[in-house]
């Protein structure tokens, strides 16, 4: 990543990223969301065509609460990249921070739609007039893989700024 020219003394190379942690976090992890719930709506709701989000009313009802998901995808997406452009403008941008979040953003979108909306709130449900045992195990199981390929990323981000404090400490 390049160094800001208009300010490279304050803003060093990427010394600023332990400083927007969190940032480079939740950017992430919106964007992991937004991506997922667009995934989501394109493929399954659009493409396949298999439910709409509200499944419990009418047609258009559904489509309604189609145009709702999709409207919040493309905010997260969008309001993630503000905050990572922001974060590059800073060079405090921490790459694997943020796609570590973003694993962990589309996994627990996954499983929150997977187990909150499918099963606990019953709004939609995977597919109609088939048995729904393997769709919910693909999708809750991919939704956990999702997670913990972001927890693992994530944990590596936290073991490499230990080290770098305790580097620092020893100085």
């Amino acid at each position: 990543m390049a160094i800001n020219p208009a300010n490279p003394t304050v803003y060093g190379k990427g010394g600023n990223r332990a400083m927007y942690s969190s940032r480079n976090f939740w950017s992430g992890t919106l964007f992991g969301i937004g991506a997922m719930a667009f995934v989501d709506e394109v493929i399954f709701h659009q493409l396949l065509q298999w439910h709409h989000f509200y499944d419990l009313s009418t047609n258009g009802i559904g489509l309604f609460s189609d145009g709702l998901l999709n409207s919040f995808a493309w905010f997260a997406a969008i309001f993630s990249l503000f905050l990572m452009a922001d974060l590059r403008r800073r060079n405090a941008f921490w790459t694997k921070k943020w796609i570590g979040a973003v694993f962990l953003g589309a996994g627990a979108f996954q499983l929150f739609d997977g187990l909150i909306n499918h099963k606990i709130l019953s709004i939609h449900q995977i597919r109609y007039g088939v048995d729904l045992l393997p769709y919910d195990l693909a999708w809750n199981t991919a939704g956990v893989l999702l997670l913990l390929i972001g927890l693992f990323l994530l944990l590596q981000t936290r073991t490499s700024q230990k080290r770098k404090k305790a580097g620092n400490s020893r100085a």
